[in-house]
């Protein structure tokens, strides 16, 4: 039969089927049977048809139908109140001796501070500096206690002060991963500045009068640093005390735990920016019993959601008290890459397949790339040893510079940055490899060696035009080259992972990238904010350094231990700033080790999806079965 005979046939069968399924009120058994009819006639169309736009319009429609059938119902609103109103609560109250634990530590530290500034009256200015303590003291005697939060600019104030705020708390909580550690110091040195500062006030004769103006904003303030403590505690718990479950179980219900209270203190930790740039920077001209009424209504409102309502909730749903929502045995995870995917589904899969393959390309990253990007970076060090003598405003943007080489300050510059387009090459193709061979359950370095002198210069053909961007714009034009990114998103997937002749993948490519444009262009934006968030623990976006000094505004967990390395090296070496930089150079190596993978499996995802699209191999496996069913259970399309 003719094409044009074909589609003339049948176009009022599947122009009846479109009205049906965009329809709210249908009739669902005649939308079977034509979706059935529809069925047969791709069946049809891929054999008689198969360079011809009909097969795809008809592969089109058997895929919305499929992929609308197994789409997951999306989350309602309501859920977002839900959380709040019983999920939350449930888990502060299950955290109830952490936070406790961490309230009563909080009041010690205090008073440790408050009695060594009683025998020491000098020791706030080791906890505040030295400037800070005197700028007090001048502005006690200028008849204004208070007078460092007057400031003009309130809303630059109150970015800087909410912005300060949560770095603090979110590396109180973070910090308590190391076996709760990190969080106890934070939390002393916190407690210790509290306790000490109001003791000064008091010696100084004017402790309400600090009372009343630091607690209107401190009241959320050192709440939400208190219980971020507490949930750093409840976080590194699982590790150190796992109980009857195993310890990475123990560690996932904890983390969950710990951040879900993390989360809600962000909401606090904002009001009490704005109260201590838009409030209390105007202290003086409030009456006293406002003030009061502010603090009062503060703790109020953290002892209601913290403590009553939890215990409130726990009586009222004992049910769901004991339900831990713990992961159990779980049976092997299995990827069915003929599925065509959404980019939430996409984001998900990889990571779950990030975990999957972890153990198989990082043997071949920390074998074989990690020592070929130290001996690199040590080669670029010697080149420019007199630039890592110093701290940038930005250190991990210029030693990434010195690094990869697209400093380009001189000729081993371009060598380097060139060395590092089959560096990326290399990450690329032992994911690649994973991915190929995720069925088998030995690793197997013949397999690789034997993957990677077929695909390995393939694959930095198909990976050098994106890494050439990435590397060769300047940072500031990487926003624009989001624009072009995506034209190359899929290139170096299709080399890897398709299976015809070279000049098929290198065109495929091109085409899949292209066709891939929007949900590629979404992916870098989603992978750039994702490695962004996980950067901020190490590189703080804020974390920059003040003109002509070595401190940052906002030091980073990266910052504290440079500068502990840095300390130590003053002691033993003239040329002490290489030590640190050194540190901070192998962070980022790892950083890029262990990130990297995340997008590549993306790209894999992306590549499958199109394929998918235009060959529907998985929708035909999906005829094959239709109609099958297990006795046991229903067959599993996915």
């Amino acid at each position: 039969m003719k094409e044009t005979s074909f589609i003339e046939q049948n176009k009022g069968k599947w122009g009846r089927f479109e009205k049906l399924y965009e329809s709210k009120s249908n009739d669902p058994e005649e939308l079977s049977d034509l979706y059935m009819d529809i069925t047969d006639d791709l069946s049809y169309a891929q054999t008689f048809y198969k360079r011809r736009t009909v097969r795809v319009y008809l592969n089109q429609l058997g895929q919305k139908v499929y992929t609308g059938v197994h789409k997951q119902k999306g989350e309602s609103f309501k859920k977002f109140f839900t959380v709040w109103k019983t999920s939350l609560p449930l888990e502060i109250y299950r955290s109830r001796k952490n936070l406790l634990f961490a309230l009563v530590l909080f009041f010690v530290y205090a008073t440790i501070g408050a009695l060594t500034t009683h025998y020491d009256p000098f020791f706030l200015n080791d906890v505040t500096g030295q400037g800070y303590a005197e700028m007090t003291i001048e502005n006690i005697n200028n008849g204004d206690p208070l007078g460092v939060y007057a400031d003009d600019r309130q809303m630059d104030m109150f970015l800087r002060i909410a912005t300060n705020n949560l770095r603090v708390a979110f590396l109180t909580f973070f910090f308590g991963f190391f076996f709760t550690i990190g969080s106890h110091i934070l939390l002393f040195s916190n407690s210790v500045m509290v306790g000490s500062f109001q003791y000064f006030f008091a010696t100084k004769g004017v402790l309400l009068t600090s009372f009343l103006g630091i607690w209107i904003h401190g009241a959320f303030e050192i709440s939400a640093i208190v219980l971020a403590a507490g949930a750093g505690i409840t976080a590194g718990n699982g590790m150190l005390f796992p109980g009857s479950y195993t310890r990475t179980q123990a560690l996932q219900l904890s983390t969950k735990r710990g951040l879900k209270i993390m989360l809600s203190l962000v909401p606090f930790i904002i009001v009490a920016g704005f109260l201590e740039s838009f409030v209390t920077a105007n202290y003086k001209e409030l009456p006293d019993w406002s003030k009061w009424a502010l603090i009062l209504l503060s703790f109020g409102i953290i002892l209601f959601y913290y403590v009553f309502y939890p215990m409130y909730v726990a009586r009222k749903h004992p049910e769901l008290l004991e339900k831990e929502e713990v992961a159990g045995f779980q049976s092997k995870t299995t990827f069915n890459f003929s599925k065509i995917r959404t980019i939430g589904e996409i984001v998900a899969d990889s990571f779950r397949l990030y975990r999957k393959l972890f153990g198989r390309f990082t043997r071949i990253n920390i074998l074989i790339v990690f020592p070929i990007i130290a001996a690199v970076v040590f080669w670029q060090d010697i080149n420019h040893y007199d630039l890592q003598q110093t701290e940038y405003w930005y250190d991990w943007a210029s030693q990434l510079e010195f690094m990869m080489g697209y400093c380009f300050i001189n000729g081993q510059d371009f060598i380097v940055f060139g060395i590092w387009t089959f560096i990326f090459a290399m990450l690329f193709t032992s994911v690649f490899w994973s991915v190929k061979t995720m069925h088998e359950e030995q690793f197997s370095w013949r397999s690789f060696f034997k993957y990677m002198k077929k695909r390995f210069l393939s694959i930095w053909l198909g990976n050098f035009f994106l890494c050439f961007l990435v590397l060769a714009l300047p940072w500031y034009f990487l926003l624009l080259g989001l624009a072009v990114f995506p034209l190359f998103y899929l290139n170096a997937a299709t080399m890897g992972l398709d299976d015809e002749k070279f000049y098929v993948r290198f065109n495929r490519g091109f085409k899949y990238s292209s066709k891939q444009y929007g949900n590629g262009m979404l992916a870098m934006v989603i992978i750039t904010l994702l490695v962004f968030m996980a950067a901020q623990p190490i590189a703080l976006f804020l974390s920059n350094h003040i003109s002509f000094t070595d401190e940052p505004l906002l030091p980073d967990l990266l910052d504290m231990v440079a500068g502990f390395v840095k300390r130590i090296a003053m002691i033993y070496a003239d040329d002490y700033m290489i030590w640190p930089n050194a540190f901070r150079q192998l962070v980022y190596i790892i950083f890029i080790i262990m990130v990297i993978p995340i997008l590549v499996l993306m790209m894999s995802f992306g590549y499958y999806n199109e394929l998918e699209k235009n060959e529907a191999k998985g929708l035909r496996k999906t005829f094959e079965k239709f109609g099958k069913r297990s006795r046991s259970k229903e067959t599993d399309f996915d």
